[in-house]
Order: C-alpha cells, then structure tokens, then sequence
C-alpha cells in the first residue's frame, strides 16, 4: 500500500473535524509528515472535489463534502492507491518464469480490486467512528 491514502485518510479526517482552513504547514505537523507531501496528496484530494483551498492569511485546506457519502474507495482513487502490489516479480522474462510472473500480477490484481471493493462501501464517517474521539 502507498502512503499516499493514509495521508490522504488522515488529513481529510483532521480537516473534517476542524471544520475550517488549515494552512500545510500546520496540517503536516498534525499528521506527522512534511508540508510538500501535504500539498502534494492535497492537489490530488481537490482534484477529486474532496477539499478545498482558500487563498490569503486565513487560507489553507478545508474539508469539502459530506462526510457520510464520502468512500474510502473515492479516497483511494484520488491519490490513485494500490493495496497489494509488489515491486518483486518472481519469474521474469524467460519463457520458464513468464507463467509464474503473469500468475503473480492477476492474483495481486484480484487482491487489490478486493480491497477497492470494500472502500467502496466504507464512509469517512464509518472510518471516524472507529477512531477514539481525541484522536485524528
């Protein structure tokens, strides 16, 4: 899995639960990453119509939607996330390994489209309602 949907998971449950604009800087120091990371997985999360920016002093990042119609599964396509992967491919190109290899990918693309599945009916809400409240 990227760190990119646990970024963006994190960050959207702060800014829900702030309730107004967070600049990157201090939303960075909250999830425990850097402002650049933030700004980047932010332009993906506007992108998809899940934040917004508001520009000046008093500007930053705001949670945008609803939060009980919004899926982990539309998370995960904004910041274009794998669940299962591998950077390894047992088997290579030779004609010996191509079947293992070509094994591989279809199984970590069952298991991935697996787990989509299941974001898609888990809300932003359902995922908070997991959380402690003091927690973000």
């Amino acid at each position: 899995m990227t760190g990119s949907f646990s970024l963006a998971l994190h960050a959207l449950v702060y800014l829900h639960r702030q309730g107004g604009p967070v600049s990157s800087k201090v939303l960075a120091e909250r999830i425990c990453t850097n402002p650049a990371r933030v700004r980047r997985v932010a332009g993906q999360l506007r992108a998809a119509g899940l934040l917004a920016t508001r520009e000046g002093h008093a500007g930053g990042y705001a949670f945008s939607g609803d939060a009980g119609t919004i899926t982990l599964g539309q998370i995960a396509r904004a910041v274009d996330a794998r669940f299962v992967a591998s950077s390894w491919r047992s088997g290579g190109t030779s004609r010996q390994c191509r079947g293992m290899a070509l094994a591989l990918d279809n199984l970590y693309a069952d298991l991935d489209a697996g787990c989509r599945r299941q974001l898609e009916v888990l809300t932003l809400s359902d995922f908070e309602a997991l959380l402690p409240a003091s927690d973000e």
